[in-house]
């Protein structure tokens, strides 16, 4: 039994979401990459078991039993056997062959909300093939079979901030992931999550990325003129760790992915009133400082993931609790890295000019880069019991 812990990708820097799907943008003839740095708070954590009194194999998602039938969980099922069948082959010695005719049983939990636009499916799916592969004793390049379960996994397979390479072959075997920077690269940089909703969105990724492709000639004029130049634009960026750079790359880029959701047709629609509300924020305390101090960044979810550097998160924080003020004074408003109260000045408070929206934001998620997947070495984090069922607490 192994268990392992993986980030999410909840920032999708530079080259929109929707280019996840290497199978529909090649034959679009696109060339796309994706460059994200990774939260050391916002993770899933998996559990695997494999034994010869299991008779069948079995999945279960946030303390549910899943269809472990699903295509995608049985590419990658079914790339690590392989992989790990080749290792025997090939006369490895640490590989268990018994193993490999066992059937598995897998448990998993997010410690964020799923299928709401914060890249569940990405840490998801990472944390799956990472967990698999050390269960059936499989080794090296891990990125290209994750991005069989989910695009965005193969960039969840390293910590801090990573490419995503398209590729040029056919079978996409040159699709993987690549780190840029590690998570150590840029210490200042914080990343605040601000949950406006948990509730599954109401169009999935999938969908929506065949969607774009097959209607939107607005995410082919981005692949074409305006991806290739953003992308070593953005890499400049973060390696020269210019925040104003990055910042305005980020938004710019979030932007128009939105309005490529807005050029599909029928049209997609992930931001809400509250997502408007934070974008307008953002550029009001920038205007104020007549500097950019704050980015936001929307994938497909309402949800607004916000960068700034760590001299700027207190007073920000304690802006969205003036503009977006919690149900409760409990604790659970903000959760992750810890961040001291401060008071806001009444020029700023003016100076952003917006009315509280009581109930706008759910809670706040303090977190910073992270590392890539690895294994959770406490016996007692396992998520399955010695019979190969989820514990109650999983």
């Amino acid at each position: 039994m192994v268990t392992c812990s993986a980030p999410t990708n909840t920032v999708h820097q530079t080259l929109s979401k929707w280019q996840n799907i290497t199978v529909l943008l090649k034959q679009q003839k696109l060339t796309i990459s994706a460059l994200c740095p990774y939260s050391s708070q916002l993770k899933t954590t998996t559990t695997v078991a494999c034994s010869r009194s299991f008779q069948e194999d079995r999945i279960w998602l946030n303390g549910k039993e899943e269809d472990i039938t699903q295509p995608r969980l049985q590419s990658c099922l079914r790339e690590i056997r392989r992989l790990a069948r080749k290792r025997r082959s090939d006369g490895e010695a640490d590989v268990d062959t018994a193993g490999l005719s066992h059937k598995v049983h897998i448990c998993s939990v997010n410690n964020f909300p799923t299928a709401a636009g914060l890249a569940s499916s990405a840490a998801g799916y990472a944390c799956l093939v990472y967990t698999l592969s050390r269960v059936m004793g499989v080794e090296g390049e891990l990125s290209e079979v994750s991005r069989q379960g989910s695009g965005s996994a193969c960039r969840s397979m390293y910590g801090g901030f990573v490419q995503w390479i398209m590729g040029q072959q056919g079978d996409g075997k040159d699709s993987l992931a690549q780190q840029v920077e590690p998570e150590t690269h840029w210490p200042e940089l914080r990343v605040l999550v601000l949950v406006v909703s948990a509730e599954r969105k109401p169009v999935g990724s999938t969908s929506g990325m065949q969607t774009s492709v097959e209607t939107s000639s607005l995410l082919k004029h981005r692949a074409d003129s305006v991806v290739p130049a953003r992308m070593k634009e953005m890499i400049e960026a973060v390696h020269k760790r210019d925040f104003t750079a990055f910042a305005e790359l980020t938004m710019k880029d979030s932007n128009q992915f939105h309005a490529t959701c807005l050029d599909t047709y029928p049209p997609i629609f992930y931001l809400n009133d509250v997502s408007r509300r934070v974008i307008n924020l953002v550029h009001r305390y920038n205007r104020h400082y007549r500097e950019t101090k704050v980015a936001y960044t929307f994938d497909a979810g309402p949800n607004a993931v916000i960068y700034t550097l760590q001299q700027n998160v207190e007073e920000f924080v304690q802006v969205v609790k003036h503009l977006f003020p919690p149900e409760t004074n409990g604790g659970q408003f903000l959760k992750g890295l810890p961040v001291a109260p401060t008071t806001l000045s009444e020029e700023l408070k003016q100076a952003i000019g917006m009315e509280p929206m009581v109930k706008g934001i759910s809670y706040i998620i303090s977190t910073k880069a992270g590392p890539g997947p690895r294994v959770v070495e406490d016996p007692s984090e396992h998520l399955l019991g010695s019979d190969g069922l989820p514990k109650e607490s999983a």
